[in-house]
């Protein structure tokens, strides 16, 4: 919600506005006149300008907006009613001299995010995934997401920049980024997951193993280690160690399919199968050979 006194600035609108070195003084909701001369100079231009054309037509862009252009210049040079000059030669005295030069790279449309860093120390834009120095894992950053390009921000600093990649499912990782050690990542390590993980059963060791072996780092395999391990919390030991060994079967062990593999019922424990009771082979309803013909 919009506060008076500490007003928030859209992060996109912001760095546009710190591209170009200009201030920005937000108005108060529903006050038209905190910012009467921009009312006053649409209403102008609606005037002179689009009421002017209300009955023409054109047949391409470059016509309309000639046309737009020899508007605007002569309501820019028609002289005021009640001061000396024009809007033109106002510019020019007082505006004009203030101004700064262009930047020398033109503004690139971004889009600013906030993200958790996920223990892996990557964060995730648009399905993949890039790394920030694994010292922040955990942290919420601010993620600007260019055209070509993807930077994190923590409390207005830029702690990493990536090439923008649109694989889904991938990850992009810098080797300055990853840790001598990596124990220093809230102590989870590959030893740690295989541990958990045999504790389960040897099914889901196995699975671990592969998501651990299968990616050009382990702690590509972190995020999704701890999703299988943690179904163990509503599903118990047994269904996820069952659901392992069925997902190892259809050679499809990921967090993806395990999930659904619980979700839908198909790896419960032992105990909570329903077994077909099986009728004894002699009983009172079996009438026996001698009652047919």
């Amino acid at each position: 919600r919009a506060v008076f006194f500490e007003p928030t600035i859209n992060e996109t609108y912001a760095d546009w506005a710190r591209h170009y070195g200009i201030a920005i003084l937000p108005a108060r909701v529903r006050k038209p006149k905190d910012k009467a001369k921009v009312e006053g100079a649409v209403l102008i231009a609606e005037r002179w300008i689009i009421a002017a054309l209300r009955n023409e037509r054109f047949f391409s862009l470059n016509a309309l907006n000639r046309t737009i252009a020899e508007l605007l210049e002569r309501l820019n040079t028609r002289p005021f009613k009640k001061m000396p000059g024009s809007r033109q030669s106002t510019f020019e005295n007082l505006d004009k001299p203030e101004l700064l030069p262009l930047p020398s790279q033109p503004y690139e449309f971004a889009d600013w995010q906030k993200r958790r860093v996920g223990i892996d120390y990557h964060v995730e834009v648009d399905g993949h995934y890039y790394s920030v120095p694994y010292q922040h894992a955990k942290e919420e950053v601010l993620v600007r997401i260019g055209e070509k390009t993807v930077e994190a921000y923590l409390r207005g600093k830029r702690i990493a920049s990536h090439l923008r990649k649109h694989s889904k499912a991938r990850h992009t990782t810098a080797p300055e980024h990853m840790p001598a050690n990596h124990k220093a990542i809230a102590d989870w390590t590959p030893a740690k997951f295989r541990i958990q993980a045999q504790k389960i059963g040897p099914h889901t060791l196995a699975v671990v193993e592969h998501q651990l072996n299968t990616r050009k780092y382990p702690e590509q395999a972190y995020r999704s280690c701890v999703g299988i391990l943690r179904h163990i919390n509503t599903h118990g030991k047994e269904a996820l160690e069952q659901a392992c060994e069925l997902a190892l079967q259809i050679n499809s062990a990921n967090y993806r399919s395990i999930s659904s593999i619980l979700k839908t019922g198909k790896a419960k424990p032992v105990e909570q199968q329903s077994q077909q009771a099986l009728l004894p082979e002699h009983h009172s309803n079996v009438r026996g050979a001698d009652y047919y013909h």
